[in-house]
């Protein structure tokens, strides 16, 4: 049987967890599957250990984002929370969304870095409240079709995040 990420860190499989925690496991993690350390060894070991610093990197970078955290947290429960059929949202949400990206385009066109800025502000702080009701909707609730739909609310915040600091480079 091949370990989840949260097993690979030793880490409780919920939404909640210490990151400085997951930092030290992942360190330990990659320096035990260092390539110096295998530099004598046989081609099979070498793979394995590289496979092991793969699989370690991407269970990393998936516990550490909250967003992907919680999708992974869904997808051990059978729960694809981004699949075509799993889309209704709130209709706030929806004019939430388009107010955002409204924002977004009027900013980058008019080079408004401060706009922008503080447009990644409003959205990191959404993203921290959701992050809060994941907590508690899966941890605590156990209601995974409301952590579905929020999972799908912070995916759709971190896309936005990802488009405003895309947006601010463009104009540095």
């Amino acid at each position: 049987m091949s370990l989840n990420y949260f097993q690979l860190f030793d880490l409780p499989e919920t939404f909640a967890i210490a990151l400085s925690t997951l930092e030290t496991q992942y360190r330990k993690l990659q320096a035990s599957a260092h390539p110096d350390r295998y530099v004598t060894a046989t081609a099979s070991i070498k793979l394995q250990s590289m496979q092991l610093a793969t699989l370690a990197n991407e269970a990393y970078l998936t516990l550490k984002n909250p967003a992907k955290r919680a999708q992974y947290l869904l997808r051990l429960k059978g729960i694809d929370s981004l699949n075509e059929s799993n889309t209704n949202m709130p209709m706030d949400f929806l004019m939430q969304q388009m107010q955002w990206r409204e924002s977004l385009e009027e900013a980058s066109v008019a080079k408004d870095i401060n706009t922008l800025d503080a447009l990644h502000d409003e959205m990191q702080a959404e993203s921290a409240q959701l992050s809060t009701a994941l907590i508690d909707l899966m941890d605590s609730k156990k209601d995974y079709a409301a952590a579905s739909e929020t999972t799908r609310k912070l995916v759709f915040i971190d896309k936005v995040c990802a488009d405003i600091q895309q947006a601010i480079e463009r104009l540095d």
